[in-house]
């Protein structure tokens, strides 16, 4: 069976990194029209994130809210994911933009037998992200919400669909791909990397960073959390969700309404991704029941798109069960 480690989107590292870094000019973002307030998650293994609970007036107030999870080497206060929140809110949806211990480059996730715990996109080991998403849903529960939307953009897509696929929790009503891998990924380990790092995990340097050489730039990763991507990577099951090549797909173990869009402007995907997903699904007959958009002039960031994203999250989550 696959397992939950091997089923996170480490392989977005790449392609949905640079996406990430985009080099559209941000966005104005004007003054919030609701209730904000700044949130905290601890997760099991008590890693504490942080994030922004969207609040909307409390007589348009929907009965489900929406957890939204952020891409590589960003963090919950991205300007595109703060104006998603605040349309959203003005729908009567309640968002909670929440950070994971894979935020921004780098971070101190926690301290641990008096030593610091790096997390993050270079040293960040993305199969424990579940434990921050479990979190999170805890965090809506506590504030009156049984039903939850999970939205994951970019890389945090991965960690979204894995939970998902492996934890059947109740509470999750429906899941959101917003502009993350559909494709299989093909990718394999440097061996060479991969000797170093098992070499600096042994010697208990599990943080020391190894220089990717492929890259014409400076880019980095710590040797756990290559590891952690290599694990990924022999998975064929994690490595392609959605069985466009593989017969045990971890999307037959997905039971919820599923909305996927990307932007028409230099996104990581399009027209044929959708169309994939939808192939995949009727192909396998696993009952998902799939709704797919274009976000017209939205670039992976969605830039200036805030409103019509929100649109098409509430129109389609208007369907969903226990909404109103």
């Amino acid at each position: 069976m696959t397992s939950l480690r091997t089923l996170i989107a480490v392989s977005l590292v790449g392609s949905l990194a640079t996406a990430c870094g985009s080099s559209s000019r941000p966005a104005a973002i004007g003054a919030a029209k609701s209730a904000e307030q700044i949130v905290f998650a601890r997760s099991t293994d008590d890693v504490v994130s942080g994030g922004v609970l969207f609040a909307p007036r409390r007589d348009s107030a929907k009965q489900i809210a929406l957890v939204w999870i952020h891409g590589w080497g960003v963090n919950f206060y991205e300007p595109s994911y703060v104006a998603i929140g605040r349309a959203l809110a003005q729908h009567g949806y309640t968002v909670i933009d929440g950070n994971t211990r894979m935020h921004d480059l780098g971070n101190v996730e926690t301290r641990r037998g008096g030593k610091r715990v790096r997390g993050g996109g270079y040293w960040g080991v993305a199969s424990e992200e579940p434990r921050d998403i479990a979190a999170w849903i805890d965090l809506a529960e506590a504030n009156g919400f049984k039903r939850v939307i999970l939205a994951g953009h970019s890389a945090g897509w991965g960690a979204v669909r894995s939970y998902v696929a492996q934890v059947q929790d109740s509470r999750v009503v429906g899941l959101v791909l917003a502009s993350g891998s559909v494709q299989p990924d093909l990718r394999s380990s440097d061996p060479d990397q991969l000797l170093e790092a098992h070499r600096l995990v042994a010697s208990g340097q599990s943080d020391a960073l190894i220089r990717d050489p492929k890259r014409n730039f400076p880019s980095y990763t710590s040797a756990a959390t290559l590891l952690d991507i290599d694990a990924f990577l022999t998975d064929s099951g994690a490595r392609d969700f959605f069985g466009v090549q593989t017969a045990k797909a971890p999307i037959a173990r997905v039971h919820v309404p599923l909305l996927a869009f990307f932007g028409t402007r230099d996104d990581v995907g399009g027209r044929a991704d959708l169309d994939t997903i939808a192939s995949a699904i009727r192909r396998r007959k696993s009952g998902v029941r799939l709704t797919t958009a274009l976000i017209d002039g939205g670039d992976h960031m969605y830039t200036g798109q805030a409103p019509q994203v929100a649109e098409v999250i509430a129109r389609w989550a208007a369907g969903l069960a226990g909404s109103r």
